[in-house]
């Protein structure tokens, strides 16, 4: 054998060699951190349990003269049920990433929707199997959904949705999602394959401007094919809420009470959209339980996120992460070892899309705890501004009583409260309005 030929065929026996390695060592990876963050999230489930069992028979000393011990009981026994669901879904949702996966599914979908239905890496091809992955991903969640909604929520006197107002949602739920989701995943793969090396900014300014378009559209088109919205016609609320926007500098397209009683019992407020979009929302079961100097003090709570940007500074912290996100993916996308790790055989974007959206989880979980700290520092933050535009002591009566009512326990376990929590515990909350 002459020696050139020699050499050239060892020096691709060592690439292939080389590549088998690193594929294997990003499959071993990807195992690694998927059983690592699965143990993690069910040894915190598991504590939250403990936990909030453990305190199950004495209601805080902070909260003994406001609620009672059966309903810091049955706060209790909500919050283990809601665990114990948690490691259900912990435990499928580690098996359905590895059906997807190393399992297969996303390869055998990939041939499936390739000749002759469609031409491999064709934009039909990448958005039908986009769609596939989605659906067969929603089916796989729909059990658990039906389990919470009929099974646990109903349990503890929550649930109010029928079977028919249930699978109404789906179906607008999926029309809605057909709507916007189908056209911008052809956007994006054409930028994916049309754009060069720099393909993942295009597609950044795509997903930012879908953002706004979705933030600006949600409270007139999108909010009201799920809910009736009336006008809020309390003449006494009204004149309190017209009176706290004026001390706040807040102007809004109007105030309106939300249906919510049709799906739960639970109660809340929120405004939504930007610019002249801007709307104030109370739940029915919200105004049906707090009094209106409750209700102002909450709504003071709200409009504290907005007068202190907590809502733009969360979306810019998204922008951020998504520009750091998809620039990794462009650093993926042409390398096959990143493919044939986790399953896939052709390289594709559309599959290199999907593979990415599934991993990035399991390798940002343990970075939660940052973002659950940040969302509970801004929950202090409006805290301290609805006392400072009304009574302190009206924020902590509704905050007790949307505790009770919600079934939310006073004790969680530290670590579970730190890792996922968006909300402060009740406790320290409280403790910081400085009127217990």
């Amino acid at each position: 054998m002459p020696e050139a030929a020699c050499g050239h065929r060892l020096s691709r026996l060592a690439v292939m060699l080389y590549f088998a390695a690193v594929t294997n060592l990003w499959t071993w990876v990807f195992l690694g951190m998927l059983g690592a963050a699965a143990a993690t999230q069910l040894w915190l489930a598991r504590r939250q349990i403990a936990h909030v069992r453990q305190h199950r028979d004495a209601v805080p000393g902070m909260f003994a003269g406001a609620i009672a011990l059966p309903s810091h009981q049955k706060a209790a026994d909500y919050s283990i049920a809601k665990a114990h669901l948690e490691i259900t879904e912990i435990l499928l949702g580690a098996l359905v990433l590895l059906v997807f996966t190393l399992g297969g599914l996303i390869n055998w979908l990939d041939k499936a929707w390739g000749p002759p239905v469609f031409g491999h890496s064709s934009l039909a091809h990448g958005v039908a199997l986009c769609a596939s992955v989605a659906i067969i991903s929603a089916l796989f969640d729909l059990p658990v959904s039906i389990y919470r909604t009929f099974a646990l929520e109903a349990r503890f006197g929550f649930n109010r949705v029928t079977p028919q107002l249930f699978v109404a949602d789906l179906l607008k739920q999926a029309a809605l999602g057909a709507l916007f989701g189908i056209p911008l995943l052809f956007i994006v793969l054409w930028l994916m394959g049309a754009m060069g090396a720099l393909w993942w900014l295009y597609v950044w300014v795509v997903w930012i401007g879908f953002n706004l378009l979705v933030l600006f559209l949600f409270p007139t088109i999108i909010a009201p094919l799920f809910n009736k919205f009336r006008p809020l016609s309390d003449p006494e609320l009204a004149q309190r809420v017209e009176g706290l926007l004026q001390r706040c500098g807040f102007r809004s397209r109007g105030l309106f009470v939300m249906d919510g009683s049709k799906r739960s019992s639970h109660g809340n407020a929120y405004f939504s959209g930007f610019g002249p979009a801007k709307r104030i929302v109370f739940f029915d079961t919200l105004l049906g339980r707090l009094t209106p100097s409750e209700i102002e003090a909450v709504l003071a709570h709200e409009l504290g996120h907005h007068k202190l940007l907590h809502i733009w500074k969360r979306a810019l912290l998204l922008f951020a992460a998504s520009f750091g996100l998809l620039w990794g993916l462009g650093q993926l996308i042409d390398q096959r070892w990143f493919y044939e790790g986790l399953g896939v055989s052709t390289p594709s974007p559309a599959a290199g899309l999907i593979l990415f959206m599934m991993v990035v989880p399991v390798f940002l979980f343990f970075l939660q705890p940052l973002s659950s700290r940040f969302s509970r520092r801004h929950e202090f933050e409006a805290d301290a501004y609805s006392s400072a535009h009304a009574k302190a002591t009206d924020l902590e009566s509704a905050l007790v009583k949307l505790y009770q009512d919600n079934a939310a326990t006073l004790t969680p376990d530290p670590l579970h409260s730190a890792f996922y929590d968006s909300h402060p515990p009740a406790i320290a909350r409280i403790s910081r309005l400085g009127t217990a």
